[in-house]
């Protein structure tokens, strides 16, 4: 199970109501965040747990290809650093407090200098040799479901609670394409979320028609060249003007898969690593609840 760790403590930090320490610090993403490692793990059992993280949440070889790529969520450029993102205050404090919990529990986090939670998950996803379940709430994750590789996303945008299993039925009933066209819809289609402009003209149902008959973004742009291919004139001269933007957005919506990554420690913990030291971050920060929660699950699955 990789998680999309940003993505669920940022839902806890807007889902679960303002909840405060003992020293008034706010931890309400830190409560909301185990709470839903508690349930994932109790309902789905796996073998080895991963909290992937954004060690680069805008990485500057992505915003060398594609300038936009997430420029609205930017607070502060600090050169020869990563830009500082948009964080409300009440979370950017309890940040901390959720690694050094989840390290004292021994749940693995790992990122990666230069980039983002999703190209640490795309390569543990890939060639993986077991099952993987990605849990997030982004949809750019959909390119990396795979049935014959046993990969799907545990999607939470309607809640942690209320996740969507998304398989490759699942892509394509709801968008007429295959996961591993996503990535490809998406550059076609454009994504606010991400700074991502489309290409202007072409919504998803044109994206899917495209993808359906020229297969890839390949096949599209060659078909928009070749003068005697069934292209129709309208997609035709919006895919050849929308060329500069599609020679370098699918570099930038595409996952990486092949990062250099530690892959050890990745098994789920049977109990907390360090006892007195949850213990005593539980009680700091008034986590007690939770935590006792967490450890139950965690002997209740390793003991099945």
């Amino acid at each position: 199970m990789l998680l999309d760790t940003a993505s669920l403590y940022f839902r806890a930090f807007f889902g679960v109501p303002e909840i405060k320490g003992p020293d008034g610090t706010p931890v309400n993403a830190v409560r909301g965040l185990l709470d839903f490692i508690s349930r994932l793990v109790d309902d789905y059992r796996p073998s080895d747990l991963v909290c992937c993280w954004d060690n680069d949440w805008r990485p500057q070889w992505r915003v060398d290809l594609l300038p936009s790529y997430k420029a609205h969520r930017v607070v502060e450029e600090v050169p020869g650093s990563p830009d500082v993102e948009e964080v409300p205050d009440p979370l950017e404090v309890q940040v901390p407090i959720i690694r050094d919990v989840l390290d004292a529990f021994g749940i693995r986090v790992v990122g990666a200098d230069g980039y983002e939670a999703d190209d640490v998950i795309g390569t543990l996803a890939t060639d993986a040799g077991q099952p993987v379940d990605v849990v997030t709430g982004d949809r750019d994750l959909f390119q990396l479901v795979d049935d014959d590789a046993d990969v799907r996303v545990l999607y939470i945008a309607r809640g942690v609670g209320r996740h969507e299993r998304v398989t490759n039925d699942w892509v394509r009933e709801k968008y007429g394409i295959d996961a591993r066209q996503y990535a490809d819809f998406a550059t076609l289609r454009g994504d606010a979320s991400d700074g991502l402009p489309g290409v202007a003209g072409i919504g998803e149902k044109t994206a899917a028609t495209l993808l359906g008959r020229f297969g890839d973004m390949a096949g599209i742009r060659a078909a928009a060249e070749d003068p005697s291919s069934d292209m129709g004139p309208g997609p035709r001269g919006k895919v050849k003007a929308a060329a500069d933007y599609l020679e370098v957005a699918p570099k930038v919506v595409a996952v990486a898969r092949d990062l250099d990554l530690d892959r050890s420690g990745t098994a789920l913990p049977a109990e907390p690593r360090d006892l007195p030291r949850v213990a005593d971050l539980a009680q700091r920060w008034g986590l007690e609840s939770p935590v006792e929660r967490l450890t139950k699950v965690l002997t209740k699955v390793l003991t099945a």
